[in-house]
């Protein structure tokens, strides 16, 4: 068994749980992390005593997004340095996209893999952790958890297209043109997310839908998987994921993306999102009901 140092692993009772383990980044994906989340699914689907797989993750939340540690690190190249090592960094945008499709394939062994996955979404949902959770085959969050893709307010376009596949055109573009987030109440009620419950049930619902596939045969979950998934392909969910990638490169030499990394790069990463983030209020959309603001953008 592989000794994982940003994830825990474990077999039981018909089920693989992979726990994103990264609490005091509120689970921040790196790429050690992804890797290690791509290893740990192949191992599943190759062991016949899993039948499906829980993702999930420590402490207080699901995955806050990608770890962004690097980008407040950036320094600018010297003068006249146009390429510092025999690897792709980013500077061009073939660079930025080829990292980008590099991390994509890690996270969609999700997609490919025969066996079940169901996220166990709670706390945080955000960016990148959106990523993780919505190619899963399944989502089931808290009624309180925090969902959304603020990095689409000035840093990018979503790397990962399955929002259109669960919640239609409409509310994907409410919710990608604003980068204003939702409850998991709310997820569920426009199918972001297949259910909301409790925060405080939240394990025993996915536990107990879990114990119910692990009554069936993996090669019957196996095939009625793949059947749905080759559906979202044919209707164009796989050369969306490609797409997505390249989209986000192109995303990537807006002006603002390129105001981000600056302040980042001089002022740190929290200035940098706040400079993102604070015009926008509490960030939040409403799903029923007016969105009616007080003078500092909150919800009343």
């Amino acid at each position: 068994m592989n000794d994982y140092r940003t994830i825990l692993y474990e077999v039981e009772r018909g089920r693989a749980r992979i726990t994103l383990n990264r609490p005091e980044k509120l689970n921040a994906l790196s790429l050690e992390l992804q890797q290690e989340l791509h290893d740990a699914l192949w191992e599943a689907d190759n062991d016949t005593r899993v039948h499906a797989v829980i993702i999930r993750g420590a402490g207080r939340a699901f995955s806050a997004g990608y770890d962004l540690t690097p980008l407040g690190n950036r320094r600018p190249a010297p003068e006249g340095d146009h390429y510092t090592s025999v690897y792709r960094g980013a500077r061009t945008f073939d660079d930025d996209a080829w990292q980008l499709e590099r991390a994509q394939r890690l996270r969609m062994a999700i997609f490919d893999m025969h066996k079940p996955v169901v996220a166990q979404v709670h706390g945080y949902c955000l960016a990148g952790g959106t990523d993780i959770a919505f190619l899963c085959d399944i989502v089931i969050a808290a009624e309180d958890a925090v969902i959304g893709f603020p990095p689409a307010r000035a840093m990018g376009s979503l790397p990962n297209q399955m929002w259109v596949y669960h919640c239609g055109p409409q509310w994907t573009k409410r919710l990608f043109l604003t980068g204003d987030t939702i409850t998991g109440a709310e997820a569920a009620k426009i199918g972001l997310v297949l259910k909301a419950v409790p925060a405080n049930l939240l394990a025993q619902e996915v536990e107990g839908l879990v114990d119910r596939m692990a009554m069936i045969d993996t090669d019957l979950l196996s095939a009625n998987k793949r059947i749905v998934n080759l559906a979202l392909e044919l209707m164009g969910a796989r050369t969306m994921q490609r797409l997505g990638a390249e989209n986000d490169a192109r995303a990537h030499l807006a002006p603002s993306v390129r105001e981000f990394g600056r302040i980042a790069a001089e002022q740190g990463l929290k200035a940098a999102l706040h400079w993102r983030d604070a015009k926008f209020g509490d960030g939040r959309a409403r799903v029923e009901g007016p969105e009616i603001r007080d003078e500092h953008g909150r919800l009343v």
